[in-house]
């Protein structure tokens, strides 16, 4: 019963601490709320059933962050080898509604290829540093200033030439 007791608690930390984090870098990756709860389980359950102990609370979160990653990058990958469906033959799932004052931005972040997205989300809503996301994605410091520079650039060139339209 206290081994009981003791899952549960474990579980509760794990969605109370995770689950939004998880969600949101999730749909960055995969634009899907569906696929995005998907990998938010399997995380989850990889957390909970992970035997190796953490160092601290950012090597725990950095972790998840990372498996995260990983899981997202994989159901990309089989995506290429799955069938193709039609449209009109799937519901349409809500995403979660961003505020309006970044609806925007998230817009344009989403239409950037993976490698910026993810820097900037990392770094931008999740604030992590660059030298902390060159640690977690395994590239060099250099590397994730430059996704960063060329990601903020593509959305500034993004926005400003959606201005320019509506002049």
């Amino acid at each position: 019963m206290g081994e009981e007791r003791d899952d549960e608690a474990r579980a509760r930390r794990a969605v109370s601490l995770y689950a939004n984090l998880i969600l949101r870098l999730s749909y960055t990756y995969l634009g899907s709320s569906h696929d995005a709860e998907d990998v938010c389980q399997v995380v989850l359950m990889k957390l909970l059933n992970c035997d190796t102990p953490f160092r601290d609370a950012n090597h725990e979160k950095s972790w998840v962050i990372r498996v995260a990653s990983n899981a997202c990058k994989d159901l990309l990958r089989s995506r290429r080898s799955a069938r193709i469906v039609a449209l009109g033959e799937v519901p349409e799932v809500a995403a979660p509604e961003p505020d309006e004052a970044y609806r925007e931005v998230l817009d344009h972040m989403m239409g950037l290829p993976l490698g910026y997205r993810e820097a900037l989300f990392l770094h931008y809503v999740e604030g992590y540093s660059a030298a902390e996301i060159s640690r977690m994605q395994g590239k060099s410091e250099s590397a994730v200033f430059k996704a960063l520079s060329r990601g903020r650039q593509m959305i500034r060139e993004a926005i400003e030439g959606g201005c320019d339209e509506r002049s």
